[in-house]
């Protein structure tokens, strides 16, 4: 599955709640007591949601040696929906209606044979549903990482990791909460004892004149720092054009990069729309340069990050930071790895994209909140102004 072959998509969750050190018989016993073959929902409107092994769709076959790998534990989750089309529910209402009102001198039905009608769709559809007849079923990749607290989910949907975040809930009895870019600033600025200085950050007008910035997509809401990635996205372009296209992180090593393949912008006050372009380098284009002059921001951005001695190519999403299409790993290395040595190096280069993505994201909180992000702002409000 995802995470041990492929291209890596994720959205990260904290997991808070006692961490064991080592995953075991009772971890392997909890995921075969809640696999997708023992959920029952009580509505068949209601997705029934399990685990899976990680072999393929239906494998149901939970075994330590192949769900545990160093300090993770990786499987898979299955999410099942009953999804009528609604033309079919439609069509369904009609016929049970034509044999309703047949004998109607009016020909039109009457208000009890309106809902009798209804009933029978209904009753319709749960048999259908128990039949199977409509299931729609989707798998994705999960890696508990208790070494980092982290659980990885292998997917881009954000009802399907909400699923999934209940499911484990209920499971494990855990609690887990999305890294966003807002978490993550708060979990950076706890650690450094930053918070009340965070608290008092707001959108950052990146035009001269301007103190204050509106952001559409933002909610307002106290506590909501997700506007802070939209902000990095553009501080790393900034810098990585101006400066240097390498950024010292807090743990002493360094992160060369760029932007590659892919840029979406929109605009702030949700008046001059959305653009999304396509290059191999999609920053040097001079529409992307017009469109930050006019006051767009990053929503999402291609990006190339080179740290010992790994490279990892991925798209990043500016407020959740959900990674996607991320590769980890060259073919080569793939093909002369194999056995489990394989699968624990595959998840350190996991480990790996995770953690660059979260340092480069707190080097730019240390200047964000720090006494230099004045002085950043200004030289970023000029680069902007500059033809």
């Amino acid at each position: 599955m995802g995470f041990l072959s492929g291209s890596v998509t994720m959205d990260s969750f904290r997991i808070d709640g006692e961490q064991p050190r080592q995953f075991g018989t009772e971890h392997i016993k909890t995921l075969e007591r809640f696999s997708i073959d023992q959920a029952q929902t009580l509505s068949p409107d209601q997705p029934d949601v399990g685990f899976i092994a990680g072999g393929h769709l239906f494998d149901i076959d939970f075994d330590q040696e192949k769900n545990v790998i160093g300090e993770t534990l990786h499987c898979g989750v299955r999410i099942d929906t009953n999804q009528i089309p609604a033309a079919v529910r439609k069509a369904w209402l009609q016929i049970e209606l034509a044999a309703l009102t047949a004998d109607n001198p009016s020909g039109r039905p009457t208000k009890v044979q309106r809902q009798e009608a209804k009933e029978a769709v209904e009753a319709r559809c749960q048999d259908e549903a128990k039949n199977g007849s409509y299931r729609r079923m989707q798998q994705f990749p999960v890696l508990w990482d208790a070494s980092q607290t982290i659980l990885f989910f292998g997917g881009s949907s954000a009802t399907a990791a909400e699923a999934c975040c209940d499911l484990y809930a209920r499971a494990f009895e855990l609690e887990l909460a999305r890294l966003t870019a807002g978490r993550r600033a708060q979990e950076w600025a706890a650690e450094n004892k930053r918070r009340k200085a965070l608290d008092e950050v707001t959108p950052a007008s990146f035009r001269l004149g301007y103190d204050h910035a509106d952001i559409a997509w933002w909610n307002n809401e106290s506590g909501n720092f997700d506007f802070l990635g939209n902000e990095f996205l553009l501080w790393l372009w900034w810098r990585w054009e101006t400066q240097s296209d390498t950024i010292a992180l807090p743990d002493d090593s360094e992160v060369t990069g760029m932007f590659a393949r892919t840029l979406s912008l929109q605009c702030p006050l949700d008046e001059s729309g959305k653009e999304t372009i396509s290059a191999e380098s999609p920053v040097r284009l001079p529409e992307a340069a017009q469109a930050i002059r006019t006051g767009k921001l990053p929503r999402k951005a291609g990006l190339t990050l080179v740290r010992q001695g790994e490279q990892y190519e991925l798209t990043l999403q500016a407020e959740t930071f959900t990674i996607s299409g991320a590769r980890i790993r060259t073919e080569d290395t793939e093909d002369s790895a194999d056995g489990q040595g394989f699968l624990e190096q595959r998840l350190e280069s996991v480990r790996g994209l995770h953690e660059t993505v979260d340092l480069l994201f707190r080097a730019f909180c240390e200047r964000r909140v720090g006494k230099d992000w004045t002085a950043d702002l200004d030289h970023i409000r000029h680069w902007l102004k500059k033809d």
